[in-house]
């Protein structure tokens, strides 16, 4: 058998290529497009398949570098805390508060049915956690990320189920989203409301120097993730001496929000757009790595009890946001297009709530309050409180 170890810059090359294949494949495949499915893990899954074969037929082997996974992994949910900002969350009143409840009651009710499956079909209860809200509710940045925390508890197939998860949650997301607000504006009788609050959504317009990108504006951006990088890190080292475990991650996330909310009582802006192309950059190479060094043949003895868990956890979805989240959301038109976004983030990522409701309201009019309140809970403040919860499950399990 051939085997070769690709140091940081080949591993980097390759991830860069494989993004582009990836992008291409989408192009071509417009059912990709039509589910957002990212392009790294596209162009990764192809690599995967392809080591995949090398590795069932004893041709070749391949390992890779991962310490630039790791960095890109915290520079990506370190610009995810420049986000959480606690001005917006009051600007968004109450409504934003109740979602974020209603979304927290998902991730356990997630986490619980994918370790009693687990329990129940004799397999580790930590696969039930890679397929409850770590890719679900988490996506493919968090699966990526607590992928290889469940290898370290013990989980030798942590980062490939839930990865693959992760992919299947994006689609099913899509599926499921459209037909229950349909049905529930059917059942109610439901219009669609024009009173014009809460248009805004997230940061609003960009302003001219961020029209303008140049150097001085992307070195700020960058300055202000690395210092959070580095200040986390000690935080996690203070978590530590406490014996509390957490991801490598919530440090930096910890004290961007922190940054950021000093600088919203300052009265002070971020360059947060520099700040989001950064984290998208680190995002989708991040993304590439960990797909293309997935180790497919590990799902092999998975696939039947995984797909088990992820049809039952797609149900679940489902009944949630039909009898939970519209009635808890106002029971209205605005609560049929939340329960819908809901779906979209709940099974997959923000982009697919986006996606769900853009998609219903095209169809049967717009609203501004599930726009306002979705992306806000989505985007900015769900990742706050799926990581603790996971990492509670995580350790929960782990001692058992």
């Amino acid at each position: 058998m051939f085997k070769y170890a690709f140091g940081m810059p080949e591993t980097l090359a390759i991830a860069v290529v494989l993004l582009l294949l990836g992008r291409w494949v989408k192009e071509k495949i417009t059912i990709l497009k039509k589910f957002f499915i990212p392009a790294p893990v596209v162009g990764g899954l192809i690599f995967s398949i392809i080591t995949l074969i090398g590795h069932q037929y004893k041709l070749f082997e391949f390992s890779f570098d991962s310490q630039l996974k790791s960095l890109l992994m915290l520079a990506f949910f370190t610009t995810i805390g420049f986000a959480a900002s606690i001005k917006m969350l009051l600007k968004g009143g109450l409504q934003v508060v109740i979602f974020l409840m209603v979304s927290l009651v998902l991730i356990i009710i997630q986490n619980v049915v994918g370790v009693t499956i687990c329990g129940f079909l004799g397999i580790d209860k930590l696969l039930g956690v890679a397929a409850g809200s770590i890719s679900l509710t988490g996506g493919h940045g968090t699966a990526a990320a607590f992928g290889s925390e469940l290898i370290k508890a013990g989980a030798e197939a942590g980062v490939s189920v839930s990865i693959a998860a992760a992919t299947f949650g994006l689609v099913a997301g899509c599926m499921i989203g459209g037909p229950i607000a349909k049905r529930l504006m059917n059942k109610y009788n439901l219009k669609p409301t024009t009173d014009g609050e809460n248009t805004e959504i997230l940061e609003g317009k960009l302003t001219k120097d961020e029209k303008n990108i140049d150097e001085n504006l992307l070195f700020n951006g960058l300055m202000y993730i690395i210092v959070s990088m580095g200040i986390g890190s000690f935080l996690l080292l203070g978590f530590k001496k406490l014996g509390l475990v957490f991801p490598a991650y919530l440090g930096s996330m910890i004290v961007a929000s922190i940054i950021r909310n000093i600088m919203d009582k300052l009265g002070k802006s971020l360059p947060l757009h520099c700040i989001n192309i950064i984290g998208s950059i680190s995002l989708q190479l991040f993304l590439g790595i960990a797909l293309m060094t997935m180790q497919l043949w590990e799902l092999a003895s998975l696939a039947i009890p995984l797909i088990l868990i992820l049809v039952v956890q797609t149900v679940i979805m489902a009944l949630y946001a039909y009898f939970v989240t519209f009635r808890i959301m106002g029971k209205d038109y605005d609560a049929a297009v939340i329960a819908t976004g809901h779906c979209g983030f709940g099974m997959g990522a923000s982009p697919n709530a986006i996606a769900n409701m853009e998609t219903f309201t095209k169809a049967n009019g717009y609203s501004p309050k599930a726009f306002f309140v979705v992306p806000i809970v989505g985007a900015m403040f769900i990742d706050f409180v799926n990581a603790p919860i996971i990492t509670f499950f995580i350790e929960m399990l782990k001692t058992k």
